[in-house]
């Protein structure tokens, strides 16, 4: 069992997690799918990037790109979700912008390589009001595949099976390119051995996220009753851990910021896509209140986690103070672990550092 030692300062925290990860790029790194060994250990589960192969990182790059027109004009008759050629262009744009490409699968070329195991995660915890929309996931998944990944070598999985068909993923009517895997973890299929990352709580990540070399996440920008926001970090670390409710005290700081440092993850993790479709601006992460869910019309991307949840944490206080609520932070839940991955150096919270772009089309 692999022991970090929570009681060290954050500065030494960051060292010792560089120092794992150059002792795990050895030749039992993960460098292309394999199913994950009951009792693997943590160091042999750091992920290597294909042979030749350098994915793209932009910290402090977000970019914005909301749907032209009304609102209603976006979505469905439903207003739950937004019409799949709506979906596909914002993205497109979207990871146009970020990367320079001439189109979508150009742009995803930068992330994933034809010898990836791609697994992308989506969010549907709240139900299908305030779900990773499938319209969003499927053209993430054909750029996979247009980019060179076998449609085989990709999986989509959530925490729980209700969790991803609120996203209508393996739904009826609602398929995958063929060959491509769903699937759920129910907090129990994690085969590795266990490793302490915070306070000496044993944890897990998930078979989904071990077995794969790239992990693209498809979070939502929502409140949090305990941590204040919940966007592109905690939907990689409490969506894939078997233990999530032993990482919340404290507003679950710094928990989410160590998770997500663990080299297990960052050697994975390449690409984060909001669905901003829609925006939760109170009583998250459940939907408890249809009217704290409003209209957004937006599609974020980047590669900076620290800088998308700073981004996506100022619009929920932007809609707050809307709707006459005092900010997060005026709330006594600021999302303080946003900092606190800053100081990790999982990427850029400092508003003079980020520079985000808003694109309409």
């Amino acid at each position: 069992m692999e022991d970090l030692n929570l009681r060290m300062s954050r500065r030494s925290f960051v060292g010792g997690l560089a120092a794992t990860a150059v002792g795990g790029l050895a030749a039992s790194a993960v460098t292309g799918f394999a199913p994950t060994a009951e009792g693997a250990t943590g160091e042999s589960l750091i992920a290597t990037a294909p042979q030749g192969f350098s994915p793209l990182t932009l910290p402090g790059r977000v970019v914005k790109v909301s749907g032209k027109g009304d609102f209603p004009g976006l979505m469905h008759k439903n207003q739950l979700w937004p019409k799949a050629e709506v979906a596909k262009r914002l993205l497109e744009k979207a990871m146009m912008e970020l990367t320079g490409a001439a189109n979508l699968t150009e742009a995803m070329k930068r992330f994933v390589h034809p010898s990836d195991s791609v697994a992308i995660k989506p969010n549907g915890i709240a139900g299908n009001g305030m779900a990773t929309s499938y319209e969003l996931v499927a053209p993430v998944v054909e750029a996979c595949i247009a980019a060179g990944v076998p449609a085989e070598k990709i999986t989509v999985f959530e925490q729980y099976g209700s969790y991803l068909l609120a996203c209508r993923v393996g739904a009826p009517k609602f398929t995958l390119p063929s060959g491509v895997k769903v699937g759920f973890h129910n907090n129990k299929d994690h085969p590795m051995a266990g490793v302490r990352i915070y306070e000496g709580i044993t944890t897990k990540f998930c078979r989904q996220l071990t077995e794969a070399t790239c992990v693209i996440n498809l979070g939502l920008i929502k409140d949090h009753s305990i941590c204040g926001y919940t966007g592109a970090l905690k939907n990689i670390t409490h969506g894939t851990i078997n233990n999530p409710e032993a990482h919340h005290a404290h507003y679950a700081n710094p928990q989410i910021a160590m998770l997500y440092a663990h080299p297990i993850v960052t050697s994975r993790v390449r690409l984060h896509i909001a669905d901003g479709f829609k925006l939760m601006y109170d009583k998250g992460p459940l939907l408890k209140d249809a009217n704290t869910v409003v209209p957004h019309g937006a599609v974020y991307v980047a590669t900076d986690p620290v800088a998308l949840d700073t981004m996506g944490a100022l619009a929920v206080d932007d809609e707050r103070k809307k709707h006459g609520l005092k900010s997060l932070a005026g709330s006594g839940r600021g999302p303080k672990y946003i900092e606190a991955a800053s100081e990790f150096g999982l990427g850029m919270r400092d508003l003079n550092q980020i520079r985000m772009q808003s694109f309409e089309v």
